[in-house]
């Protein structure tokens, strides 16, 4: 299970981490043509807290933890990502974008086992 579980909060860390850089950092222009069509109905300051949170959040599922400082921020984080993670679906649900959805739903159920594993003591 602790296996399992450094896998899949390493693998949902480096991708949110990744994700919020790269929304945070590049050009409207290459976002909307990496596929991210979403980020031109926002505003560009809304996208970057979104960004913010979800590199705050990557980098909580796996430092508290880790260090031993402060190891409940490390279950928040992951609750903090499901959150983001259940709006992303209603806002990609209510645009149609159906494509979206699966991975956001993947990406929320991951971030919930975490959260309750963590929570769990794991």
């Amino acid at each position: 299970m602790q296996i399992a579980l450094w896998v899949v909060s390493g693998v949902l860390a480096a991708g949110f981490i990744g994700g919020g850089i790269a929304r945070a950092v590049l050009p409207l222009e290459r976002l909307t043509g990496m596929g991210l069509g979403w980020v031109a109905d926002l505003p560009r300051g809304l996208v970057r807290v979104i960004s913010a949170l979800e590199i705050l959040g990557g980098i909580g599922l796996i430092v508290p933890v880790l260090t031993g400082i402060l190891p409940i921020l490390t279950p928040l984080a992951a609750c903090g990502l499901a959150l983001i993670m259940l709006g992303g679906l209603v806002f990609h649900a209510r645009r149609r974008e159906w494509k979206n959805v699966p991975v956001t739903l993947v990406l929320a159920v991951l971030a919930v086992f975490v959260a309750v594993a963590r929570f769990a003591g794991a």
